[in-house]
């Protein structure tokens, strides 16, 4: 008599550091003969309000006791969402899986911490819930970032490289049997931070920067930066980005328009060297995340890219959906007790299977 298939469903959690809103992604996977395979059933993106999504922005600053505080409200802010997102679509579900908001992300010196507190969020929606999925890969020396390639490597496999255009651009591809993957540069951190000089909080399909010109000063101060030449693992935080990029922007005596062209044309030639340097020409690269919705940047990267990759650009739901979907996939790992942290991604002492578990009380 033939086992039944077990399916996961479970329900993945994701807010970005471009601060665009929490992305909800009600997933099944099941696994048949050590291959996985998914769906994505129900969908939601929860936009923050601008009161909201500075109170975000400004955790950094914090004191402690405050931050604590936030972290337990942010924690019953996502489990009230969830707990209406059930309620609308009826569904039956396993567990949650969150990735938190990222406030501290400074491997370097051991420190990462993500917001929404789990016991809380188990608390609201009244159901388990697995997160702080990148704590523990940092204790054992790691980035604790990115997580999401044992997805790309599970999921996603069949595609050379998998780019995700966020806050932060990071990419993941295997070597040598081997998967690697880690940040590239900031993105929509970089866009959304000029977009905010003229009042817009995003340039909607790069309509802006694809009227400017490249203003070369500003261009090659960004493409010297010191990250760029660091090898990996490695990734950027938003402190990074304050830090290194906001002082480049600030002395630019620039229209917004040539500004935003600018960071187009360094995000592109950050991401196609990488490329160039560790593939053979005519693969496959598939993007994602919010970046790939922008036309000009995606014309831009087709351009630096022509005869060395193939750009994909796959549905509006995996583009929007797939790092909540992967987080997802995490939690189930974790809750297999299956390895969901790479060493080498991370850099870490060891494969790991991370992520905390809190039951509803």
């Amino acid at each position: 008599m033939s086992i039944p298939q077990k399916t996961y469903k479970i329900i993945g959690l994701m807010s970005g550091t471009s601060l665009d809103g929490l992305d909800i992604a009600y997933c099944h996977f099941e696994k048949n003969n050590k291959t996985w395979s998914f769906s994505i059933e129900k969908t939601a993106s929860i936009n923050y309000t601008s009161a909201y999504k500075e109170k975000l922005k400004n955790t950094v600053n914090l004191e402690a006791s405050k931050l604590l505080a936030f972290h337990n409200e942010y924690g019953n802010w996502l489990g009230d969402r969830v707990k209406e997102f059930i309620h609308k679509n009826n569904l039956e579900v396993d567990f949650i899986a969150s990735h938190g908001h990222t406030v501290f992300h400074q491997p370097e010196i051991g420190l990462t911490y993500q917001i929404g507190s789990g016991q809380h969020i188990a608390n609201t929606c009244s159901q388990k819930v697995i997160c702080n999925f990148r704590a523990n890969d940092v204790a054992l020396g790691g980035q604790g970032a990115p997580l999401v390639p044992i997805g790309d490597r599970l999921l996603f496999g069949n595609y050379d490289f998998c780019l995700n255009l966020g806050g932060i651009s990071n990419i993941s591809f295997e070597n040598n049997d081997k998967r690697i993957a880690y940040d590239i540069s900031p993105v929509n951190m970089l866009l959304n931070y000029i977009c905010k000089k003229i009042n817009l909080e995003y340039d909607e399909g790069g309509k802006i920067a694809a009227t400017g010109t490249i203003n070369y000063n500003t261009l090659n101060q960004l493409n010297a930066l010191a990250y760029y030449k660091l090898p990996y693992p490695k990734s950027l935080g938003y402190e990074w980005f304050e830090k290194n990029v906001i002082s480049i922007i600030e002395g630019t005596e620039d229209t917004v328009q040539n500004i935003l062209h600018t960071s187009i044309h360094h995000i592109a030639t950050q991401i196609a060297t990488v490329i160039k340097n560790t593939q053979k020409r005519g693969t496959q690269l598939l993007i994602t995340g919010g970046g790939a919705k922008n036309d000009f940047l995606i014309e831009t990267l087709r351009h630096e890219l022509q005869s060395v990759a193939k750009i994909i650009i796959p549905s509006t739901q995996i583009i929007d959906f797939k790092e909540a979907l992967i987080f997802a996939f995490m939690g189930v790992l974790r809750d297999l007790n299956e390895i969901n942290c790479l060493k080498s991604v991370t850099g870490a002492s060891k494969n790991s299977c991370s992520g905390v578990v809190y039951y509803p009380s």
